[in-house]
């Protein structure tokens, strides 16, 4: 019996119909916002912790490449100096009560930037009331920030479509729920792809590389997700950057990482010709220095459904990863002692 106390497996494999209930309530919220004009915003941040800032991220990766004006995404206090009135900042925060968002909200409209917030209620959006500002709702029924991605992500993105800056976000969006249920439908049977890569990685350390921005994300999303739900070590790079630095730190110790870790790699169809061959050579040094190389390859029309779809691979290879290691993939107490920590008075 799977020892699953959230119901993280039903919140994941839900994953295509979160982003289709979240692209249609914030489409119908927007149709009624007072937005700024296009040609008013000079430069957009997103700011938000956790699983709730890499809908930052997405935005960045996905939207970023298109738009003509620059994303940032901070995570943290405070906000980037530059904020000012022709900055949009999406603020965005699972619960609402994230404190380094609030901060940095509350800061952003200090310096009269264009606010829009995203949370599943909270202080954030009784900030937004109180503002008179645009708040898109994050959907209720989802156990933990991690497995709201698509709820998280999706509002940001219609934004900056209705704003001018993302022309097209929707069609987009629809590409990505539809490689979803694909995607999701593969990975429900038993004996699935994602199954047997958790199966294989047994009690190793997962070492997850992509390419480019795009894969690099995904790698990320691959790393945290086997941290929180797993609970095991995880690490993530994307080339080029690796093939830089990091991978002159294997091969001395090849007798111990053998051991210990594996090598995932992430692969989609946007990548630079010149990061294709540079996967080539980082499995030439790699092979005999980890104790296998397993590759998963992005499908899907468009980098959203690209990105959506790594994402959803490393979400339900995470679970049953926990599942191998023996663990309930829902509760996080080292993160929540951390915040009731945190919340108690300095001594």
């Amino acid at each position: 019996m799977i020892l699953d106390s959230l119901g993280m497996f039903d919140a994941t494999a839900a994953f295509p119909e979160q982003v289709a209930i979240a692209a249609d309530a914030a489409t119908e919220v927007l149709a009624s916002a007072e937005l700024p004009a296009h040609d008013d915003i000079q430069h957009v941040v997103v700011v938000g912790m956790g699983g709730s800032g890499i809908a930052g991220d997405v935005v960045r990766e996905v939207a970023g490449p298109l738009m003509a004006v620059p994303v940032v995404v901070h995570k943290g206090y405070g906000v980037p100096n530059f904020v000012d009135e022709t900055t949009l900042v999406v603020a965005a925060s699972f619960s609402g009560n994230t404190e380094e968002t609030l901060e940095s909200v509350a800061d952003a409209a200090m310096d009269g930037a264009r606010i829009v917030t995203v949370s599943n209620g909270g202080a954030l959006a009784r900030l937004a009331a109180d503002w008179g500002v645009p708040h898109l709702p994050v959907a209720d029924g989802i156990p933990m920030p991690r497995a709201g991605l698509g709820a998280l992500a999706v509002p940001p993105l219609l934004l900056l479509e209705r704003v001018g800056l993302f022309p097209g976000g929707r069609s987009w969006v629809d590409a990505a729920v539809a490689q979803l249920h694909r995607r999701r439908d593969a990975l429900i049977s038993q004996g699935n792809e994602a199954q047997q890569l958790a199966h294989r990685l047994g009690r190793a350390f997962p070492l997850i590389y992509g390419g480019n921005g795009l894969g690099g994300l995904a790698a990320l999303r691959w790393k945290n997700q086997f941290n929180e739900n797993a609970k095991v070590p995880a690490f993530s790079n994307q080339l080029p950057e690796a093939t830089h630095n990091e991978i002159a730190g294997w091969g001395q110790d090849g007798d111990v990482t053998r051991q210990i870790m594996q090598l995932v790699l992430l692969r989609h169809d946007f990548e630079h010709p010149q990061v294709m061959r540079r996967f080539d050579l980082v499995v030439d040094y790699l092979d005999e220095v980890v104790g296998a190389v397993h590759t998963v390859r992005a499908e899907g029309e468009g980098m959203l459904a690209q990105l959506f779809d790594l994402c959803l691979f490393g979400d339900m290879a995470s679970l049953h990863a926990a599942v191998e290691q023996g663990v309930d993939p829902g509760p996080i107490p080292v993160l929540d002692d951390i915040k009731r920590r945190l919340a108690e008075p300095a001594e």
